[in-house]
């Protein structure tokens, strides 16, 4: 469905169900919360009273999420957020929370766009590329320290007559490593900073 500026209007009557007037199609608290995530704003209405009840439906929604186990609130920021109920610092909370949740989700784009930027394509898999040559890396290196254990006299385990090369060779491989995992933290940091 293509974003409009106009919100789609939600119509929620007696028996709880929800009617879409945009798609004319009687929708879910699911259905609802798909909409949010894909960015279509919507107002909810009390069929009979007309009354606008989109904070306590979206509410409703957070209620749905959070008791199917995606915990995403800690009970410490519930519990406060209960305490400023009625307190004089009420008036200064949804402005507050507006500002940090803004703030969340801009961090959050600029950190996936480091991600892609500094590891390329898709960073979690160029991420965990590395982790596994690491860890190839990592296995030769105690391959050299025990190069005959448990019987192992196939690939990988250096010859008493060329040892010391080998070896040369692999701990020069895992310097190179280690310095361009440095540089690639020093430039995350950087950009960060």
């Amino acid at each position: 469905m293509a974003k409009n500026d106009t919100p789609t209007i939600i119509k929620k009557y007696a028996n709880r169900r929800l009617y879409n007037t945009g798609t004319s199609t009687y929708v879910t608290l699911e259905d609802l919360a798909q909409m949010v995530k894909g960015g279509e704003d919507f107002i909810v209405h009390d069929a009979k009273s007309g009354e606008e009840i989109t904070r306590s439906v979206l509410t409703q929604i957070i209620f749905e999420q959070e008791g199917k186990g995606q915990n995403l609130l800690p009970v410490t920021f519930l519990r406060q957020l209960i305490r400023f109920y009625g307190d004089s610092m009420q008036t200064l909370v949804p402005g507050y929370l507006e500002q940090s949740i803004a703030s969340l989700t801009r961090e959050q784009e600029k950190f996936r766009q480091t991600m892609t930027h500094t590891f390329g394509g898709t960073g979690l898999e160029a991420m965990e590329e590395q982790v596994r040559r690491n860890a190839e890396m990592f296995e030769k290196a105690m391959r050299m320290f025990i190069p005959f254990a448990a019987g192992e006299t196939g690939e990988g385990a250096p010859k008493p007559a060329e040892a010391p090369e080998a070896r040369s060779a692999d701990i020069d491989g895992l310097k190179e490593q280690i310095e361009a995992m440095q540089r690639r933290l020093d430039k995350l940091g950087a950009e960060k900073a």
